[in-house]
C-alpha cells in the first residue's frame, strides 16, 4: 500500500501533508502581503498629503506572527477530519487569538491617534489639551482590553453576567490588593482634569526640577536641566509642593558681586550705574536695582536684581552669562577687582 494511504489519527498522510502545505502556504502569503503593504503605504504615506493613510502602517506594524501562525492552523485544519470537540478548541483558540489581535490593532490606532493630537496640541501652545487627551487615550486603552478580556472569557466559557456580578464583594479585596495602583491610576485623572501642571511645563519639587515630558498612568516623567529623566509616582506628585513656572511672565533673578577691600570709594559709588549700564540696553530685561549692601569678612558686597520677561530657565541663563562676562570685562576697564577669601598677615619688626 502506498505510504500516502497509511491512516493516521483517523486522516491519510496526504492529508496530513495536504493540512501542513496549507498551513505553510497560508503562513507565507499572509507574511509575503503584510511586509507588500507596509512598504506601500510607506511610499504612499511620503506622497500623499491625506493622513487617513498614516494609520494603515500601525496597524500593519502590530499584525503580529502568532496572529498568521494561527490563521495558517486554522487553514490546514479544514483539510483534516478531527473530533468534533477538537475542531471546536481550535476555533476557540482562533477566535481567542483573533481577540487579541483586535485589541494590538485598537491599541496601535489609539496611541497613534494621541501620538498625533498631542503633537499638534504642543505645537498650538496648548499643553494642557495634550495632559488630557494623554489621559483620556490611557483611559481608552483601558476600556478596549476590558473589552477584550471579557470577550476571551466568554470565548472560554465563563459566563461573564455571574462573573460581573460576583465582582461587588472580590471587589473590595482586589481594591485592597490594589490600593497603590488604583491610587497612581485616579492621581493622574486628577492631574488630566485638574492641570497642576502639563506636558511642556518647568517644574521644582522636593529638590528636583525639570520639564514634564510624560503624565502616565502611574508615573510622571520629568527631563532634568542636566539631561536624566526623574520619575515620580503620580500620588507622590499630587502629595507635594510643586512649583510651577509656566503661569508667570516674568522670572526675578537677584544675585550677588563682591569687590575687594582696597577699591576708592569714587570706583564703589560707580558700580551700581555701571550694573545698569550693561542690564538696561537687553532686551527681554527689565533692570530693577544694584545696591550696596554689606561689608562682609573678605568683600564689599552689592545686591543686584533683574527680571527676564520669559519664565524658560534656558533664557535666564542665557543672559546671566552675558551679564556676568559683561561684568568682568568692564571692572577689569575700571581697575575694580572682585573679592574672593584671602588672608593678610601684617609682621611686626
Amino acid at each position: 500500500m502506498d505510504i500516502l494511504e497509511y491512516s493516521f489519527y483517523e486522516n491519510t498522510v496526504q492529508s496530513w501533508l495536504i493540512a501542513f502545505a496549507a498551513f505553510v502556504l497560508t503562513v507565507l502569503v499572509l507574511q509575503f502581503i503584510k511586509r507588500v503593504l507596509e512598504k506601500r503605504v510607506v511610499a504612499l504615506i511620503k506622497k500623499s498629503q491625506s493622513k487617513i493613510d498614516d494609520y494603515l502602517l500601525p496597524l500593519l506594524r502590530q499584525t503580529r506572527f502568532f496572529f498568521l501562525l494561527t490563521v495558517g492552523v486554522y487553514v490546514g485544519n479544514l483539510y483534516l477530519f478531527l473530533p468534533t470537540n477538537i475542531h471546536v478548541w481550535v476555533g476557540k483558540i482562533t477566535r481567542l487569538v483573533f481577540f487579541i489581535q483586535i485589541g494590538l490593532w485598537g491599541s496601535a490606532l489609539i496611541a497613534y491617534f494621541i501620538t498625533c493630537q498631542v503633537s499638534e496640541k504642543i505645537e498650538e501652545d496648548q499643553a494642557s489639551d495634550a495632559t488630557t487627551i494623554d489621559a483620556l487615550g490611557l483611559i481608552s486603552k483601558i476600556t478596549l482590553w476590558t473589552i477584550i478580556g471579557l470577550l476571551v472569557l466568554d470565548n472560554l466559557g465563563v459566563k461573564v453576567d455571574s462573573l460581573i456580578a460576583s465582582l461587588g464583594i472580590g471587589g473590595i479585596a482586589i481594591a485592597l490588593a490594589l490600593q497603590n495602583i488604583l491610587g497612581d491610576l485616579f492621581a493622574s485623572l486628577s492631574i488630566a482634569l485638574d492641570k497642576p501642571f502639563v506636558i511642556g511645563d518647568f517644574i521644582v519639587l522636593n529638590g528636583f526640577e525639570g520639564t514634564v515630558e510624560d503624565i502616565g498612568l502611574k508615573s510622571t516623567r520629568v527631563r532634568s536641566l542636566s539631561g536624566e529623566e526623574i520619575i515620580f509616582a503620580n500620588t507622590d506628585l499630587l502629595n507635594s509642593r510643586i512649583r510651577n513656572y509656566k503661569w508667570h511672565n516674568e522670572r526675578r533673578i537677584a544675585f550677588s558681586i563682591g569687590v575687594t577691600y582696597g577699591t576708592p570709594t569714587e570706583k564703589l559709588a560707580q558700580i551700581p550705574s555701571i550694573v545698569k549700564e550693561i542690564i538696561s540696553p537687553l532686551e527681554h530685561i527689565r533692570f530693577e536695582r544694584a545696591h550696596f549692601s554689606t561689608m562682609a569678612d573678605f568683600s564689599l558686597n552689592y545686591d543686584i536684581v533683574y527680571y527676564v520677561q520669559d519664565p524658560d530657565a534656558n533664557f535666564f541663563l542665557d543672559f546671566q552669562q552675558e551679564i556676568n562676562l559683561a561684568l568682568y570685562e568692564r571692572f577689569a576697564e575700571e581697575g575694580i577687582e572682585f573679592a574672593y577669601p584671602t588672608q593678610t598677615l601684617y609682621i611686626a619688626k
